[in-house]
């Protein structure tokens, strides 16, 4: 600011020679009175004028030799006409190097100089000039950035209080909805609990039927000599029922298979004596039917063989290689006397489709639970809307709102190693170019300026913990420009990291233009 200050103050600053020490500034000249004795200006001491720059120090703050080398805690002052005064360390008078655009440290070394200063001021006033204009430019932008906010910022806040009044009408609906839908619910479950009642009953009483079925059959292949009973003898001409793993069924096995020995009838068989060898029992294989008999076709014999030829030979290769693909395809086609494979789902295990009347439950309390489900989506969208607004509308992005704009976008950096991205607002984070994870570099924290100019820098903080060391986090200095970028990122101590964010928000406002005189450019 005082940079541009100066721009806009050089025509009127006219050069004016002030007899003084070689080395004094301007500001200091009324302390150097030739016709006075000469008080160090610490107070330590007062010297007869003459000594001034006498190449001997006599001030303990070297303040009577500002054009000598001869204390070694003084400074020479450079005018440096046409440019910016400097101060350098009395060492560096008469040193051989010329520190003093306009050469004036360097006037009894025998070294030459060329006086710089007036091409030095140029390029200063040239680059300040520059800066004046992104000043102005962002300033513009910045009024521009302010005004969009402070009609955004309106309409937010009339669309949260619409939002607002509409959320207890809309959270009466979802009540009202989840009543019908529970009550729908209800003549649903009973209709399909009843269904799956009768369903598992049938079921219940098929596999009874079946398995007495298979007891029957099981009873009239053990009762052997077909007297309606079932003995221990006959039991035990099935190894495959033996109790005891010795691979024969004992008759003490088979006593005790049949309750005590005594023979049983089909009743009992089932009752007592299936469960037990259920799954043990294997029943007897009906030896395959003969195939009918074939007379054997007379062989004929084969004519003589001729001489094979070339082609008789190739084909007959040829021949015997289609046979061979032929038997291996065979080889592949399964057995027909292999079992089939058993379905996913029995036809008879699926639940049969409901009645007409369960169905209409069914899609009664269906429509109802797509109503509630559509009501109640509605009511968290507005819930996460009014959230989004307050949270936005709360957050502080500037004396004017002139930060707002940065809320809802992100900038990236790329370096040789990482892609850096910035959200305002929200978070920082850096990412490897090479593929991986992004790491989270801090979240929004505060503004973190000085007191005087709090909003030129952001502080994002508890960022992903470094290893063995604390949490990282972000330190965002903001600078005037006419565009929005990330210009750098550097990692100043380890896991604190500072970026730079050009932005028009952070231009001030421009001190008024002056009218100038172009007779004069001296800094």
């Amino acid at each position: 600011m005082l940079l541009l200050l100066l721009v806009l103050l050089l025509p009127l600053c006219w050069a004016v020679e002030v007899k003084r020490p070689r080395g004094v500034p301007l500001t200091n000249h009324h302390f150097y009175d030739e016709t006075k004795p000469f008080t160090c200006l610490d107070g330590s001491a007062t010297i007869p004028f003459d000594q001034v720059n006498d190449d001997y120090c006599d001030c303990k703050d070297g303040s009577d030799e500002p054009g000598t080398a001869a204390c070694p805690n003084g400074s020479f002052h450079c005018t440096n006409a046409g440019y910016k005064p400097l101060y350098i360390p009395s060492s560096r008078v008469n040193d051989g190097v010329c520190d003093c655009c306009d050469g004036t440290d360097e006037y009894n070394s025998g070294v030459v100089c060329e006086n710089t200063c007036k091409e030095k001021g140029q390029k200063e006033r040239e680059s300040l000039q520059q800066m004046a204009e992104v000043t102005r430019e962002g300033f513009r932008l910045k009024k521009i950035l302010i005004e969009d906010w402070k009609k955004a910022r309106e309409e937010k806040q009339r669309k949260l209080t619409e939002l607002q009044a509409g959320r207890k009408s809309l959270e009466d609906q979802v009540e009202a909805l989840r009543a019908l839908k529970e009550e729908a619910e209800k003549p649903e479950k009973e209709a399909k609990e009843q269904h799956r009642k009768l369903w598992e009953e049938q079921q219940a009483a098929a596999k009874a039927q079946h398995e007495q079925a298979l007891a029957a059959d099981a009873f009239r292949e053990l009762d052997d000599d077909m007297d309606g009973m079932v003995s221990v003898a006959e039991l035990q001409t099935h190894p495959e029922l033996d109790t005891d793993g010795d691979g024969a069924l004992s008759e003490g096995e088979a006593q005790a298979l049949l309750s005590g020995g005594a023979p049983t009838d089909a009743d009992s068989f089932y009752d007592r004596v299936w469960a037990a060898i259920r799954d043990k029992y294997r029943p007897e294989v009906s030896p395959a039917p003969l195939a009918p008999e074939v007379m054997e076709p007379v062989e004929e014999q084969p004519p003589p063989p001729s001489p094979a030829t070339e082609e008789d030979e190739e084909g007959e290769e040829e021949l015997d290689e289609e046979e061979e693909e032929e038997d291996e395809e065979d080889a592949e086609v399964p057995s027909p006397l292999e079992p089939p494979q058993p379905a996913s789902t029995p036809e008879e295990d699926r639940m049969p489709p409901y009645d007409e009347q369960t169905q209409a439950f069914i899609d009664a309390a269906q429509e109802a639970r797509t109503k509630f489900e559509e009501a109640e989506r509605s009511l968290k969208d507005m819930e996460e809307s009014i959230r989004n607004l307050e949270q936005e509308i709360s957050i502080d992005f500037g004396p004017q709102g002139e930060f707002a704009y940065l809320y809802s976008q992100c900038y990236e950096l790329s370096t040789n190693e990482y892609v850096y991205r910035l959200c305002p607002f929200k978070l920082v984070s850096q990412k490897p170019k090479l593929g991986g994870s992004p790491t989270n570099l801090g979240t929004w924290g505060s503004w973190a300026g000085p007191e005087h100019d709090k909003f030129s820098a952001m502080r994002y903080e508890q960022g992903t913990g470094c290893w063995q060391g604390p949490n990282r986090s972000t330190t965002v200095r903001l600078s005037c420009g006419k565009e929005t970028m990330v210009t750098s990122t550097t990692e100043p101590s380890r896991c604190e990291y500072l970026m730079e964010l050009m932005t028009p928000a952070a231009c001030p406002e421009p001190p008024p233009d002056l009218p100038s005189d172009g007779d004069h450019d001296e800094l």
